[in-house]
C-alpha cells in the first residue's frame, strides 16, 4: 500500500514533467525566451523576484553593516534586560526591533541569520538536486534509450523513489535529523533527502518524453551512440521542469528547516543566528514579548511567499497549455 501511494505520486510528477517536456515553437522562439517573456508580464513573478532580491541582498551583505553584533548581550550589560523577571524592552530609536531574552539585538540578529536561512535552503535543495538528478537520469536514460535491461533498471530505481515518495516529508526529514544528531549540516542533509524523489521522477519523466523526440530518432538512424545522445542532447533539453521545480523546493526547504530547527534537531549552538532557532528560542518568552517569534516568523513566511510566487510564475510561463 505504500509503495502504490508513492505510484500515484509518481505519476503525478511524471504527468507534469512530461507536459513541461516540449519542443521550439513554429515561429522558432525558444521556450526560454518565450518563458521569460511571458515572466516579464506576470506580476506575481515580479513580486517574487523582488523579495527573493531583498533577501539575497540582505543576506550576502547584510551582516557586514549590521548595528551590533549578533551574540553581544547589549541590553544585559547595560541592565535594561531582566529576562527571569519578564522585562525584555521593545523597539527603540536604537535598536528597531528590541532585545531578545539574552539582551542581544534582534535586527542584528534577523539580518546575519538571513545568511544561515539562504545557506541551508541553497545547500539542501542542491543536495536533492545533485541526487535526484543522478537518479532520475540514470532511469530516464534506460527507461528511454537502454532496451529490456534499461526497463528493468528504470523499474528497479522507481520503486525505491516511490516508497520515498509514500512517506511524509517532514516525518522523513525528522527522522534522518534524529539519526544524524543535531547539527545546520544534518539538516541540510535531511531536507536534501526529501526533496530527492520528486527531482528523480521530474527529470525521468521528461527524459522519457524526450527520448520519443525525432531528433532521438534522427540521432539513432545516424549511428550516434545512445550515451552521448542521452547526455548531449536528452538531459539539456530535459531540464525545464527540474529547473521550475528547484525554485519551489527553495521555499519549502526553508520552511522545513525552521521546523527542523524549532523542534530541536537543527544548530544546537543558539548563538549562531538562524530564523528557525530564534522561532524556538522565543516560544518561553511569548507572554512577554510575543514580537520575538513574529519577525522571524514573518520573515519565513515572506521568503518562502517570494520563491513560491516565482516558481509558480515559472510553471505558468513553461506550460505549452499557456503558450500562444
Amino acid at each position: 500500500m505504500t509503495v502504490n501511494l508513492g505510484r500515484k505520486k509518481g505519476e503525478k510528477i511524471d504527468r507534469l514533467a512530461e507536459l513541461a517536456a516540449v519542443r521550439d515553437d513554429e515561429r522558432g522562439v525558444s521556450l526560454w525566451q518565450e518563458a521569460f517573456r511571458r515572466l516579464r508580464r506576470n506580476p506575481a513573478a515580479i513580486i517574487g523576484a523582488v523579495i527573493l532580491a531583498i533577501f539575497v541582498l540582505v543576506a550576502l551583505v547584510g551582516p557586514f553593516f549590521v548595528p551590533y553584533g549578533p551574540t553581544d548581550s547589549i541590553g544585559i550589560r547595560e541592565g535594561l534586560v531582566r529576562s527571569g523577571q519578564g522585562i525584555i524592552p521593545g523597539a527603540s530609536s536604537e535598536h528597531w526591533f528590541g532585545y531578545d531574552h539574552q539582551g542581544r539585538d534582534v535586527f542584528s540578529r534577523m539580518v546575519v541569520g538571513a545568511r544561515q536561512t539562504l545557506l541551508v535552503g541553497v545547500v539542501s535543495t542542491l543536495i536533492g538536486l545533485a541526487v535526484g538528478a543522478l537518479i532520475g537520469g540514470v532511469a530516464g536514460a534506460a527507461a528511454g534509450l537502454g532496451g529490456r535491461w534499461g526497463r528493468w533498471i528504470d523499474s528497479t530505481l522507481m520503486r525505491f523513489i516511490d516508497m520515498l515518495l509514500a512517506l511524509p516529508s517532514l516525518l522523513l526529514a525528522v527522522s534522518i535529523a534524529a539519526l544524524l544528531g543535531a547539527s545546520l549540516t544534518t539538516v541540510m542533509i535531511a531536507v536534501g533527502v526529501v526533496s530527492v524523489p520528486v527531482f528523480a521522477r521530474l527529470l525521468r519523466g521528461s527524459m522519457i518524453s524526450q527520448a520519443n523526440s525525432d531528433y532521438v530518432l534522427a540521432a539513432t538512424s545516424l549511428g550516434v551512440k545512445k550515451s552521448k545522445i542521452a547526455l548531449t542532447h536528452v538531459v539539456p533539453n530535459s531540464l525545464a521542469p527540474v529547473i521550475v521545480q528547484a525554485t519551489l523546493t527553495l521555499a519549502t526547504a526553508i520552511i522545513e528547516a525552521a521546523a527542523l530547527s524549532f523542534l530541536g534537531l537543527g544548530n544546537p549552538d543558539s548563538s549562531v543566528p538562524e530564523w528557525g532557532v530564534m522561532l524556538a528560542d522565543a516560544q518561553p518568552y511569548l507572554g512577554i514579548r510575543p514580537a520575538l517569534a513574529i519577525y522571524p516568523a514573518v520573515a519565513i513566511i515572506i521568503t518562502a511567499l517570494g520563491f513560491t510566487l516565482l516558481g509558480e510564475a515559472m510553471r505558468e510561463a513553461l506550460d505549452p497549455k499557456l503558450r500562444k
